[in-house]
């Protein structure tokens, strides 16, 4: 990785280290997939990979833009409703915005790349999903309660979600989908089957962002262009 970079440019497929790319998982994501982006693996990197990734997908459309920054401006209407001050949230939630921002007034990749690699503010990104994820499962707490192995959906919340580092697990992906409006498409090469397992969030839906899930880290994913 280059050094101190928390979201690397994109590279061919074939950069996944060699014990990554052996078997016939490789040579199905190889004819699936063209490029990869490697992300850091510091507990965070689900949440930095897939904000990213959202954000790229729709760099050159001013309109999606907008539509981003109008649904995390309404996100502070979650936070109020699960009971967060707004000291909490305000400045990571103005921080992403201002990402946003950046990205109307300079449609390049690499404005992009640079933000996400000013740790403070690629930090204050995390740190404002990581809440909203929070935020969602609490307002839902009827529906997520039954996937959370913790006695108190509050108390799993400040544990598991809200403190950075800590790896996230399919309750939190699916909260910060629902929340965001965001189909994910996950790509595994975990377990023992030949083949590749593929998770679309919500099912159904046509995705926008595609992580591939490897050993607890995940990084993006860039689908071959279908003649």
């Amino acid at each position: 990785m280059e050094v101190g970079s928390l979201v690397l440019s994109k590279e061919d497929i074939s950069s996944l280290s060699p014990e990554q790319t052996t078997g016939p998982k490789y040579k199905d994501l190889r004819s699936q997939f063209s490029s990869v982006r490697q992300i850091r693996g510091d507990g965070n990197c689900f949440y930095r990979a897939l904000f990213f990734a959202h954000l790229e997908s729709v760099l050159h459309n001013n309109r999606a833009l907008q539509r981003i920054k109008e649904t995390i401006i309404q996100t502070s209407v979650d936070f109020a409703s699960a009971g967060f001050d707004d000291s909490s949230f305000k400045q990571h939630l103005n921080t992403v915005v201002h990402v946003v921002e950046q990205c109307q007034a300079d449609v390049q990749e690499d404005q992009l790349l640079q933000l996400f690699n000013e740790q403070t503010t690629s930090d204050s990104v995390v740190q404002y999903l990581r809440l909203l994820t929070s935020a969602h499962l609490q307002n839902h707490a009827d529906f997520f309660c039954n996937f959370v192995e913790a006695p108190n959906l509050q108390v799993y919340c400040q544990q598991e979600v809200e403190a950075m580092a800590m790896e996230s697990d399919h309750v939190e992906i699916l909260a910060l989908s629902q929340a965001l409006d965001i189909c994910i498409h996950i790509v595994s090469m975990e377990g023992d089957e030949q083949q590749l397992a593929h998770h679309i969030i919500p099912e159904g839906a046509e995705p926008s962002v595609h992580l591939l899930y490897q050993t607890s880290h995940y990084n993006i994913l860039y689908p071959r262009l279908q003649h």
